[in-house]
């Protein structure tokens, strides 16, 4: 099929709609309000089964795979002009700190090396297998765009499917098991908080109360001049351009050399954050427009990354993958019912759920667990969080770009090592530290 302007368009178009039609039946269906499924996920399973691979109704083009490349690019552009960058990790935030890098780096090390000592001789899978668990649940969608089209860029076929299956997956997990988490914790007097409701605008995904909604950005231009989200749109598209086009010179230089998409964005981005600081605008851009842009680019990532699941590229591995995600989510069981009270004490719960959404889903999944048993925020864990992921933000950042290149660079087995020392050493630290255990009241 001969790609067009209107061969993306009708691509666009359609999972627009099923993304409208994922938030209506997110607004009137209990059981989506239950699980708490985001719409993206929803629109991109009914892509999948409405596609050519299943019922044939929507015929995607032959590149509806490839858009989550480029759409993970604009992410982690975006996110170079958007995130937080200075401070330190105070002391209060250390044993949050310690419990996220341990689990972060535990989760990817032990997987990588499952991946290549018990998955590689049981079932004959590549060595690159075992981090796919990693690369959803820990990972999420983004990551699972990240590190999936790094590797079919370089010929490794079915990354995306299989990274894309992982994080459908760990969503499911991180709802299906939280919920059962915060109602056991309730029924035992472990919450902070008794009341399990969650807000109707959660559940539903609508805001009602128009005083209620919150801006998206500020203008920082003039419409006269230029539209403000024109502006912020095309700071974002150059800095991927500029990104593409230093990775095809790359290329003609070194043809054995290949640098992920997503990481040169990153990286072009926050020089062009350091350019605009030193002219002395370090303000030009609205930090909440630029994030609102990087949060569509990543519902249409998902959307997009699941309508393009490969059923079948899934068959020869469904025995390994159903091991696989079993383990994932006995590993996060075990570590938050053992590391959750050593770490944070007679208050570990709502850390600990948190953690749990976060560790097989997203950040996001885990506010919205942390508010069955915290309604109001009140046991500062988010707080905790926020000053904590300073010091763990490069170790996040740091795998979803070492990932692809450990691979392509043959360096999985070493990099699965490496990561397991730095969880087991942060564990380590953290008992000669006297962190932990944690007081109890």
């Amino acid at each position: 099929m001969e790609f067009t302007p209107y061969t993306m368009l009708t691509d666009i178009g359609w999972i627009s709609v099923l993304l409208i039609i994922g938030n209506v039946l997110r607004n009137r269906l209990k059981v989506l309000q239950a699980l708490l499924l985001p719409a993206p996920i929803t629109a991109g399973l009914i892509g999948l089964v409405l596609g050519q691979e299943v019922l044939g109704v929507i015929n995607w083009s032959d590149s509806v795979g490839t858009y989550t490349t480029l759409l993970i690019a604009v992410v982690f552009a975006s996110m170079a002009y958007s995130m937080e960058l200075g401070g330190s990790v105070a002391a209060g935030a250390r044993n949050m700190w310690a419990y996220t890098t341990s689990m972060f780096m535990g989760q990817w090390g032990l997987f990588i090396l499952l991946g290549l000592y018990l998955f590689a001789p049981l079932f004959g899978t590549e060595p690159w297998f075992g981090m796919m668990l990693p690369v959803g649940f820990v990972g999420g969608f983004g990551t699972a765009a990240a590190v999936g089209s790094a590797l079919e860029g370089v010929g490794v076929e079915n990354a995306s499917s299989i990274g894309f299956t992982s994080a459908t997956v760990g969503t499911l997990v991180a709802i299906v098991g939280g919920v059962i988490v915060a109602n056991w914790g309730i029924r035992k007097g472990k919450a902070a908080e008794l009341s399990g409701d969650l807000p109707r605008e959660l559940r539903t995904g609508y805001i009602d109360d128009e005083s209620e909604r919150p801006s998206i950005g500020k203008a920082t231009t003039n419409p006269s001049s230029i539209e403000p989200l024109a502006l912020h749109g095309g700071f974002v598209v150059f800095t991927v351009l500029i990104a593409y086009m230093l990775n095809q010179l790359v290329k003609s230089q070194w043809e054995n050399v290949s640098i992920p998409l997503f990481a040169m964005a990153c990286v072009v981005g926050l020089i062009g954050r350091g350019l605009l600081k030193a002219v002395g605008r370090p303000n030009y851009l609205d930090r909440d427009t630029i994030s609102s842009i990087s949060g569509a680019a990543t519902d249409y990532m998902i959307a997009f990354g699941i309508a393009s699941i490969v059923p079948a590229a899934l068959a020869g591995y469904w025995q390994a993958l159903l091991l696989l995600f079993v383990l994932g989510t006995v590993f996060c069981v075990v570590w938050m019912l053992w590391a959750g009270p050593l770490f944070f004490g007679t208050n570990w719960l709502e850390r600990g759920l948190f953690g749990w959404g976060w560790a097989t889903a997203a950040v996001a999944t885990g506010i919205a667990l942390l508010k069955m048993v915290d309604p109001k925020l009140k046991s500062g864990t988010l707080n905790e969080y926020g000053v904590a992921y300073v010091g763990f933000a490069p170790f996040e950042i740091g795998m979803t770009i070492l990932a692809p290149i450990a691979v392509i660079a043959g360096f999985v087995t070493g990099l699965g090592w490496i990561a397991f020392a730095v969880a087991v050493g942060v564990v380590i630290l953290s008992f000669a530290s006297k962190w932990v255990p944690a007081k109890r009241e």
